[in-house]
């Protein structure tokens, strides 16, 4: 009888290992997993007081620890998946039209589900809202004499928290609509306060009325689900949403102002620095490539919304927003059953290491 060998028992972790507080620990192993150079991780340490002879010999020991071993291999499978998206990213930047957001008129079904649904690319529709009362109707002075006396949930303090979507709830204020359009048209341009979706205030029977200000949809769209599936945003010039990604499909109409819509494509994800939920922590506006430089790579596509302009938001687009002025937008995921909208994903924890 042929006896099977005996597998050996596992390495012990390091010494200098065990020296290290879990912290220090992960932050080691972090940054090796990032390629981060052992010269500059000892820098840091070093200068976080960490006694430099453990800190040479930790950097040194991570790479033969076994837990960290099991992340080397999990990180294979991960860059794979990676390189499969920039492949694919490669094959769509090959369209000459690749880094234009089309503005159309006239698109018919078939080719709306053909090119921009399954293709999965942003354009622009810029008849949709030619007949709609709210073009000729919304306004600030609208909104007051028609709905000023009902409470929304605003947004307010945004500039006080640099994560101010993330912990949009906390900034959370009710008020009455008179008061918010008074802040809005008086207190200039400030990303401080706005009535975003979250507020949910077009699934409340009170504001139903501005429903009958919406007329033809996109031709993918169920106009008797509507109720179900619409929001409305309003703010002054200046308000920003970060840079995030939506966990559906979504057409967003432009009545008032003008936004601006900056885009990076799902398939680039790896690029953005993804730690928390849906959201990235780089300001496309701004970039840090010293901080984030994978980022280098992404290709960013612009477009700026006009009043009647209709935005398609294809699944998983990577998109960041700024009112150049004061604006009133409506959006709406009323899809028809033909074009199923609901999807997962599953989100990242790690917040910002």
């Amino acid at each position: 009888m042929t006896l099977s060998p005996i597998k050996p028992p596992p390495r012990p972790r390091p010494a200098a290992l065990l020296d290290l507080t879990p912290d220090w620990l992960m932050w080691v192993a972090d940054n090796r997993l990032w390629e981060s150079s052992p010269a500059s991780m000892l820098d840091t340490m070093i200068n976080a007081g960490v006694d430099a002879e453990t800190a040479a010999a930790a950097i040194g020991q991570v790479e033969q620890d076994p837990v960290f071993q099991a992340a080397r291999r999990q990180q294979q499978m991960l860059r794979k998946l990676e390189s499969v998206c920039g492949n694919l990213q490669k094959v769509w930047q090959q369209d000459p039209g690749y880094a234009v957001v089309e503005k159309r008129r006239g698109v018919g079904r078939d080719e709306f589900l053909e090119r921009y649904v399954h293709g999965c690319r942003p354009v622009v529709l810029t008849d949709i809202a030619e007949d709609w009362p709210a073009m000729k109707r919304w306004s600030p002075a609208d909104l007051s004499a028609r709905f000023g006396h009902l409470d929304v949930d605003v947004q307010v303090g945004r500039n006080t928290d640099t994560l101010f979507e993330q912990n949009k709830e906390k900034l959370r204020q009710r008020m009455k609509v008179s008061e918010f359009v008074d802040l809005v048209v008086n207190g200039g341009a400030t990303n401080d306060h706005y009535l975003t979706a979250n507020d949910e205030m077009m699934r409340r029977p009170e504001f139903m009325p501005m429903l009958q200000d919406i007329g033809r949809m996109p031709p993918i769209c169920d106009p008797a689900l509507l109720h179900t599936a619409a929001s409305f945003w309003f703010g002054p010039a200046g308000t920003r949403t970060p840079l995030h990604h939506d966990t559906l499909m979504l057409f967003h109409t432009q009545v008032v102002g003008r936004k601006r819509w900056r885009f990076v494509s799902p398939l680039q994800t790896p690029l953005l620095y993804n730690r928390m939920g849906v959201y990235s922590p780089i300001d496309l506006d701004a970039p840090d490539f010293n901080r984030y430089p994978r980022l280098r790579e992404a290709v960013v596509l612009e477009t700026v919304l006009e009043p009647g302009d209709t935005l398609f938001l294809p699944l998983g687009w990577w998109h960041q927003v700024s009112s150049l002025e004061m604006s009133m937008s409506f959006s709406y995921t009323n899809f028809d059953a033909g074009v199923p909208n609901e999807f997962s994903y599953v989100n990242p924890s790690i917040g910002n290491w």
